[in-house]
């Protein structure tokens, strides 16, 4: 790519499209191009059809997608598979008909299978059955990806799809119903301190900037504590879903951007079919290699937000998957590697929420 590419960042105001279109800029590309939702609705394949025919782009990175934790996953399981496909056929659809010369395809470390050796390399994909809470949303990135793979083996396009462990980090979604785990976590830690320090200013500082059920500017004391009691936010203590067994990996949003530049400046599809008889699994795992478990976060995550009460695990709720570590050894080997530890994150994390908050 030259400086002046003209580079489309599907889902630019996003966790991950942001850090990526913050990294291009600092990296001095000048001709990044970006739409909001209002703006252009992926969904809407004559909309996409139009943007292409009108501002050709030459790169395309597709971080756009209909995500959420464990809760939505399970209950929006058609918007999850529905949603992801219509975005993904009409992006990666118009880029093959307008020839854009490279595209970036964002997948997650979830198309992998629920009972996958540890850590999870590039090979393991559909070799069994996935988690069963979020297995639409893991078909279709697995069906992206594939798409991908299918365009280059037949046409000689030059799509790349990469697979990130779980992110974390500013512009996160800390939607107590449908955030993934870690930003779940913050928000509710920072409420459930409110709550015992008696602070509800602080409660309704945060609700002004983010909802939280029915609450508005109507409701009684009652209807908070009710609501937050509702997310598992009680005077002295969080109750949190599950045993806190399973073990998670967690990826700084600011490092993936960097691995996504740093690939499609510096790796090539034909890079990644070397050696291959048979033409698959070329995507890349992009993570830290390293795990911890959810009770060991929530314990890392009360010491960094300062919060003081128990922390209590309800096992009738569902785990998920038990373990989801990846296995980096095919991105290491082309040069790459993670630079944000967990608990700097978190707490660089936690001090962007605070300050959005102002």
């Amino acid at each position: 790519m030259n400086k002046d590419s003209k580079i489309y960042v599907a889902g630019h105001r996003g966790l991950v499209g942001s850090a990526i279109w913050n990294n291009l800029s600092s990296k001095g590309y000048t001709h990044l191009i970006g739409r909001t939702h209002y703006e252009l609705d992926l969904l809407d394949g004559p909309a996409v059809k139009k943007f292409f025919d009108e501002e050709r782009p030459e790169y395309v990175i597709l971080a756009a997608a209909f995500v959420g934790g464990i809760v939505a996953n399970n209950t929006y399981r058609a918007d999850f598979i529905y949603r992801n496909l219509q975005i993904q056929n009409n992006v990666i659809g118009e880029s093959f008909r307008h020839k854009v010369k490279k595209l970036l395809f964002l997948g997650s470390s979830c198309v992998y299978p629920k009972e996958a050796p540890q850590p999870m390399n590039e090979d393991v994909l559909l070799t069994s059955p996935l988690e069963y809470t979020n297995e639409p949303y893991a078909i279709a990135k697995i069906a992206g990806l594939k798409m991908c793979e299918s365009f280059n083996i037949q046409y000689g396009t030059n799509y790349i799809a990469v697979m990130p462990s779980n992110l974390y980090g500013p512009h996160d979604n800390f939607d107590l119903e449908k955030s993934h785990v870690l930003p779940a976590l913050i928000r509710k830690m920072h409420l459930a301190k409110c709550m015992q320090e008696n602070n509800w200013s602080g409660i309704q500082k945060d609700l002004k900037r983010r909802s939280l059920g029915d609450l508005n500017g109507r409701s009684t004391l009652d209807d908070f504590v009710l609501t937050l009691n509702k997310y598992g936010i009680f005077p002295h203590h969080l109750e949190l879903w599950g045993t806190g067994k399973p073990m998670r990996e967690f990826l700084w949003s600011e490092d993936l951007a960097d691995a996504c530049v740093y690939i499609i400046e510096n790796v090539n599809f034909v890079d990644l079919t070397k050696g291959k008889v048979e033409i698959r699994n070329c995507h890349i795992n992009i993570g830290t290699g390293k795990e911890i478990s959810i009770r060991e976060l929530s314990v890392l995550v009360a010491s960094i937000v300062k919060y003081n009460g128990r922390i209590k695990f309800n096992p009738a709720m569902p785990d998920g998957t038990m373990r989801k570590l990846t296995d980096v050894s095919k991105l290491c080997g082309l040069g790459w590697k993670h630079k944000v530890e967990l608990e700097e994150g978190i707490a660089l994390m936690y001090r962007w929420y605070l300050a959005d908050q102002q």
